[in-house]
């Protein structure tokens, strides 16, 4: 049976003696009195909540998945989904990060972000109904009109309605620019959309009262190209002025796609044919609207891999230290039985700390970025919120790439550590892989978050938010000093630091003259970043790890940090070496290569 614990000492570590959450809230007057107490209970609710409530229904639900009624146009979600959507509904958990104005508990984002690893954890096919909706609030919270706040922020707080984002269409994919749905004005301000979307996730279920659609449609007068695209909200139901749910909208699910994983989400084919829509934000600005969902699932994105690679290895784990196979190279270890468990062989060993280390970064980036979103949206400083907001931008495709990338990695070699058992659904291995896969191609594939990175997020400025994410790796150095037992950790890091600007200019130079130069570096560039802020963040680790054991502290945990710490420097971090080399091998053996691919 496949077993999952919340990693709560882990979070815990993060929060309060990496990060020191607790002293970044008292400044902000949201959370000032947000204490370690208050996050470590909440955490703990969660995770009795991800672990008893939704875990046990992951197999099951993506054995049975979503059925749909072609005549009713209706979807059925797996057996207990909808029970653990109200339990969820009933303990306020879709409250817990919203705005207090609209009901909501108003706890900082990165408490929430930690409870979402673990129901993604648990079951990431459920966690997609509500976690849409949270993208779908912080959309409307940010630029819908005060009616609009009025009717919808109080139902997808409270999780009453859940939300979806309804982008793509069957002939355009990331392109946004070429979508064809049209918005036609009517004479009492509000608008008949009409046209159909694909991939829309959470599109159609019977799990909440209401579904609050944001939905990207051209204006009869729209230019072309994204710049013409708008931003509309589209319920399933009618809302009436006082908040009651009218008939049904002209907005019909005509079939689900069939996925390779996440089988008990409900992947819709929306048809909207003439449905009622209201515009959110100005005409011809709704890209820009919804960046602020999609950059919420991008983080989300991230969030989901994290939480499968978390599961995986702690299956993997277990199973190593019972599966008696051959005997450790060095000599019998388990003397007493016929064969030693598989985890004392160092290619078992590789595959495990692999997962755990990924998992360990991502945690550490994943909720840093969390905290840079509360100090973006609560910090009384302009000059911090945009800092915040700045250095946010920078990592956000990293936090959805490399993690979704190694989240890939960490799950097959949790399914490898498993051997035949791994291949079959009876270990719930297969699944967790076939999940991690989505993760790297919706809110955007990696390529395209590379292309983000290194085009816009490096280039666009020159590299000065890079630099000012160097101007931590070098704070943290010199607070090293000439510390030798922190030197293995720095060392490597302020020599990837020192390559990546000489490199950076260069691919901007080369991009000048020929931009498919910056198009061949960018996944490989992606990499080698993603690598530089596991290092920073893995140093950091290994930085309170050697504290407390010198100040006496007996606590396993902290020698367990520093041996994940050394495993990640030595055997993954050298990763970067080739990727280098393959970044200055530039664009010609890829682009000249028409007869090879003739």
């Amino acid at each position: 049976m496949p077993i999952y614990t919340p990693p709560l000492r882990d979070m815990q570590f993060v929060l309060h003696e990496v990060l020191g959450v607790s002293d970044e809230f008292k400044a902000l007057p949201a959370h000032a009195e947000v204490d370690a107490q208050t996050i470590d209970a909440v955490l703990a609710a969660g995770g009795r909540f991800a672990a008893e409530v939704t875990f046990p229904l992951n197999t099951g639900g993506d054995a049975q998945g979503c059925q749909h009624n072609p005549s009713t146009h209706a979807v059925t979600t797996p057996t207990g989904f909808k029970q653990a959507y109200a339990q969820y509904v009933e303990g306020g958990w879709a409250a817990l990060s919203c705005d207090p104005a609209y009901g909501g508990q108003g706890l900082p984002l990165v408490l929430n972000q930690c409870f979402y690893e673990m129901l993604n954890a648990a079951n990431q096919a459920w966690t997609m109904y509500p976690g849409l909706s949270h993208g779908a609030y912080a959309c409307l919270h940010a630029h819908g009109t005060p009616e609009q706040k009025k009717i919808y922020l109080p139902k997808l707080t409270s999780g009453a309605w859940t939300g979806t984002m309804c982008l793509t269409e069957a002939h355009c994919g990331t392109d946004l620019g070429l979508l064809r749905t049209k918005a036609e004005p009517q004479a009492d301000g509000s608008y008949k959309i009409t046209g159909s979307k694909i991939f829309i996730s959470a599109g159609e279920h019977d799990m909440a009262g209401n579904i609050v659609h944001l939905v990207l449609a051209r204006l009869p007068d729209a230019p072309a190209g994204s710049k013409g695209i708008s931003l509309f909200v589209c319920p399933k139901f009618i809302v009436h002025a006082d908040g009651s749910l009218g008939e049904r909208n002209a907005i019909d699910c005509a079939g689900l796609e069939h996925k390779m994983g996440i089988h008990g989400n409900a992947t819709a084919q929306i048809m909207l044919d003439g449905a009622s829509g209201s515009l959110v934000g100005q005409p011809h600005k709704g890209l820009a609207a919804m960046f602020v969902m999609m950059n919420a699932a991008r983080l989300g994105v991230g969030n989901q891999s994290l939480g499968l690679t978390e599961v995986a290895y702690q299956n993997a784990l277990a199973y190593a230290k019972e599966r008696l196979q051959m005997r450790s190279l060095a000599g019998p270890r388990a003397r007493d039985l016929p064969a030693d468990p598989i985890i004392v062989h160092p290619d078992v060993r590789r595959m495990l700390l692999t997962a755990k280390a990924y998992a360990e970064g991502g945690r550490a980036l994943s909720s840093y970025c969390a905290l840079l979103l509360d100090k973006e949206q609560q910090h009384p400083d302009e000059k911090v919120r945009q800092a915040s907001s700045e250095m946010l931008a920078l990592l956000t495709p990293i936090v959805k790439a490399f993690i979704t990338d190694n989240g890939y990695e960490a799950t097959t070699l949790c399914q490898q550590v498993f051997g035949g058992h791994g291949y079959i659904k009876e270990s719930g291995m297969e699944q967790h892989v076939r999940d991690a896969r989505i993760n790297m191609i919706y809110e955007g594939t990696n390529t395209i978050q590379a292309l983000d990175l290194l085009g816009r997020k490096v280039l666009g400025n020159n590299g000065a938010t890079l630099k000012k994410f160097g101007q931590l790796l070098g704070q943290l150095a010199q607070e090293a000093g000439t510390n030798r037992s922190m030197a293995e950790f720095i060392t490597p890091l302020v020599e990837l630091g020192e390559q990546l600007t000489p490199l950076t200019t260069e691919i901007g130079l080369r991009g000048l003259q020929n931009p498919d130069e910056v198009g061949a570096a960018a996944v490989d560039y992606l990499r080698i970043t993603g690598h530089l802020v596991f290092g920073y963040f893995f140093a950091r680790m290994a930085q309170v790890a050697l504290r407390q054991m010198a100040a006496g502290n007996a606590d396993p945990f902290y020698p367990a940090k520093l041996q994940t710490a050394r495993f990640y420097f030595a055997r993954l971090f050298p990763e970067t070496a080739t990727l280098l080399h393959r970044v200055r091998a530039g664009s010609q053996t890829l682009m000249d290569t028409d007869l090879a691919l003739a």
